[in-house]
């Protein structure tokens, strides 16, 4: 039974709960210093899965090209409607807190989501708990998940919570699929595949710290050419 995703969506629901609920007494200090600390923490990360690269070339390669596939159909733009829709969605029974701008909400709701819903530790949890039945990835993901998620919860309120369905979804389809896609892999596809994960967690760092907005969304097709393309390296070369 695959219980890994569902308790990790419980996690950012009821952080994002309790963020919502104490975000008038969360002193400033704490609410624009912790964000930078999540940066600092998918920085480092990043750098980490980067290290376990095996085929350089591949990890540029698949970075380099699902940029260009995500700049051609526009992902970013389309995760930005979706934080509209979810911030229009829990307006109608809750207020969002004030004091940040729409065009600010859109930038992190989106830095977030990515970094929720495409880490490594989420996608290797999930293919783990498919393949050995062990959640005990997801669930140690979990309790980092949660403070992560009250604490963006106190800036965007109540609309942090609704990430935890795109999570679940991708999870539960990576835990469900794993079973078919893992005997198919080599450790180099797995390691390049998570140095290609690393780029956009370094990414996602940068830009919750406010040091460079990286269009992550339009990145994210990387993770879809980086096993093939490790594949295709070895065969060749």
């Amino acid at each position: 039974m695959i219980i890994g995703p569902f308790v990790n969506g419980a996690a950012i629901i009821l952080g994002a709960l309790g963020g919502a609920l104490i975000a008038h007494r969360m002193p400033e200090r704490l609410r624009t210093g912790m964000p930078l600390a999540f940066g600092v923490s998918s920085m480092a990360m990043g750098v980490v899965l980067i290290g376990r690269v095996v085929h350089m070339p591949v990890m540029v390669i698949a970075t380099v090209l699902g940029a260009l596939i995500g700049e051609l159909i526009r992902i970013e733009d389309g995760l930005a409607l979706v934080g509209g829709l979810a911030k229009r969605l829990v307006e109608k029974v809750a207020t969002t807190p004030r004091g940040i701008s729409h065009e600010a909400f859109i930038e992190s709701f989106v830095a977030i989501l990515v970094l929720f819903c495409a880490s490594g530790a989420g996608v290797f949890g999930a293919l783990n708990e498919g393949m050995t039945h062990d959640p005990s990835v997801l669930i140690a993901k979990a309790f980092l998940d949660l403070p992560t998620a009250a604490i963006f919860a106190t800036a965007l309120g109540l609309s942090v919570a609704t990430i935890a369905i795109p999570q679940m979804a991708i999870q539960l389809a990576l835990a469900f699929g794993a079973t078919l896609l893992m005997p198919l892999t080599t450790p180099e596809m797995v390691a390049d595949f998570s140095a290609t994960g690393g780029v956009m967690m370094l990414a996602t760092g940068l830009r919750i710290c406010s040091i460079k907005t990286f269009p992550i969304g339009n990145m994210l097709p990387g993770l879809l050419f980086a096993m093939p393309v490790s594949a295709l390296w070895t065969m060749v070369f």
